[in-house]
């Protein structure tokens, strides 16, 4: 072995080195490693020792490369030791990756899902009509007078200022399902058994309400019904809903499109801060007036039926299980709210 394959052999033991330690993530890898290259039985203490056999005049130099490399090996094994944690982790590129976190559905979308499955269960079947409808279905087809008060502009979001259409009025942000009533009868499908889940507007801003809501109206017309199948669906619906210890009640009242009219309200848990004496106002109800089935091409004479609406977020915010004091914090998007749910 001459000078040049010498140094060569040098470089290659510092060169494997490095490459070792620079995969080593843990103090046990990089004492082995220590060991490996500056042991006693290292190739490098076997190198430093095969001097001997190196010409008399190549000797010093061979000796001194020698040394440095050591030295190096040395400094690079310390810095690796300082460097590495008592318990850092193997990295392990075959294992698979962690997954991102999931959501899941906001709280009205749940309530959504859960009214519709409760009333396809007794054959009600769910549509879908227009946010921004005209003022005739919102209103004039369901037995509104011109000078009613849901017409006023601080109760209503109207979109024109003026009539588009003669008979059909102006366009409005509907204020309630209650104006897809008509436009189901206009179908010509019967019986009519809908459920229509959809955006509404007013201008209602408190713990109780917001300006904008989901609300589901339940329609059903057919031929002898009464206020009694209506009381049998509002029971059915609470139990399904908030659960069998819930009551309803329905007392009398005033609406446009039903004759008679009924609010009805749901009894509250124990120490809920909503409602009033134990129970929440949670819509309204009746048996669907003659004039309103007379604008849907039905005649009242062969076929009556009852209709409800309520608000989507009001009856979710006293499922049981949930107890929320204030119907607004369900749009404020505040993650440690939403992710209890």
């Amino acid at each position: 072995m001459n000078l040049a394959e010498y140094l060569n052999k040098l470089l290659a033991i510092e060169q494997e080195c490095t490459n070792f330690l620079t995969a080593a993530n843990e103090k046990t890898e990089v004492s082995d490693i220590k060991n490996k290259f500056l042991g006693r039985k290292s190739e490098l203490t076997a190198l430093l020792r095969s001097i001997v056999e190196l010409r008399p005049e190549e000797r010093g130099e061979a000796g001194k490369a020698a040394n440095e490399t050591r030295t190096k090996i040395e400094s690079l094994v310390n810095q690796k030791l300082n460097a590495t944690p008592e318990n850092a982790e193997v990295l392990d590129v075959s294992l698979p990756g962690d997954k991102f976190s999931e959501g899941h559905l906001h709280l009205t979308t749940q309530a959504i899902k859960e009214i519709t499955k409760i009333f396809e269960k007794i054959g009600f079947y769910k549509v879908r009509y227009p946010e921004v409808d005209w003022d005739w279905y919102a209103f004039t087809s369901l037995n509104f007078p011109l000078n009613h008060p849901a017409r006023d502009d601080w109760e209503t979001f109207f979109i024109d200022k003026t009539e588009q259409d003669p008979k059909l009025g102006k366009r409005v942000l509907t204020p309630h399902t209650s104006s897809g009533q008509v436009r189901e009868m206009q179908t010509g499908r019967m019986p009519i058994r809908m459920i229509n889940i959809s955006k509404t507007y007013r201008r209602q801003i408190d713990i109780s309400h917001t300006p904008m809501f989901h609300q589901f109206e339940g329609l059903l017309i057919d031929k002898g019904i009464t206020i009694a199948h209506l009381k049998g669906v509002l029971d059915y619906f609470v139990k399904e809903f908030f659960g069998p210890d819930r009551k309803v009640r329905i007392r009398p009242y005033n609406f446009r499109f039903t004759e008679p009219s009924f609010e009805v309200d749901v009894s509250l848990p124990d120490g809920s801060k909503i409602g009033k004496n134990g129970w929440l106002e949670i819509g309204g109800a009746g048996m669907v007036h003659p004039k309103v089935l007379e604008a849907g091409g039905i005649d009242p004479k062969v076929y009556s039926g009852f209709a409800f609406g309520w608000g989507v977020e009001r009856n979710k915010i006293v499922q049981k299980g949930i107890q929320i004091d204030d119907i607004r914090i369900l749009y404020q998007n505040d993650i440690r709210f939403l992710k209890q749910f």
